[in-house]
Parts: structure tokens; sequence; C-alpha cells
């Protein structure tokens, strides 16, 4: 089975989301941002998700981190919880 690893940055309007894209892409440590602006509790650990398969996460989710490239800040994507940046960090 698949399988992925990931983080991501977690905010509110589509708006923040892009400004910390653009942030990332033009040399800002992802993880630092995750860490002062991802409503995620995840964002203490610079946004870390761990090691996950296809279905664990929302399905926003599996499309960007089972087909997208790694190592890219990808998003805005929209789910339930707000506006994400995801980024995958690998997968076999």
């Amino acid at each position: 089975m698949a399988k992925a690893t990931a983080r991501h940055i977690l905010v509110e309007t589509e708006k923040e989301c892009l400004s910390l894209i653009d942030q990332i892409k033009s040399g800002d440590d992802f993880g630092k941002l995750a860490k002062s602006y991802s409503k995620c509790p995840s964002g203490a650990s610079g946004g870390d998700l761990g090691e996950f398969g296809p279905g664990m996460m929302v399905p926003e989710f599996d499309k960007v981190v089972f087909k997208e490239e790694v190592g890219t800040p990808h998003g805005p994507v929209k789910t339930d919880f707000g506006y994400h940046i995801v980024e995958v960090t690998s997968r076999s």
C-alpha cells in the first residue's frame, strides 16, 4: 500500500494561505511559518503530520499527497477545517 509523509499549515482564510505560499516560495522556512501561523496542533512540530496511507486523511489531502509533486508547497487546499498549504515530504 502507498505511504506518504507530509506537513501542512492550516489557516482560516484563502488570502492568508496565499500570502504564506508566497513567503515559502520566496525562501521562508515552512516549519517556522507553521509554528507561527498554523491553527492545527501539528503546527508546534512544524506542521509534521507523520506517515499515513490513502484514506487516512480527508479526501482533499489525498488528492494532493498521493498525486502532486514531492517537496513543493501546494494550496490553497480547502477542507472543512479551513485552508491548508500541504507539502509532501516523501512518498512510496
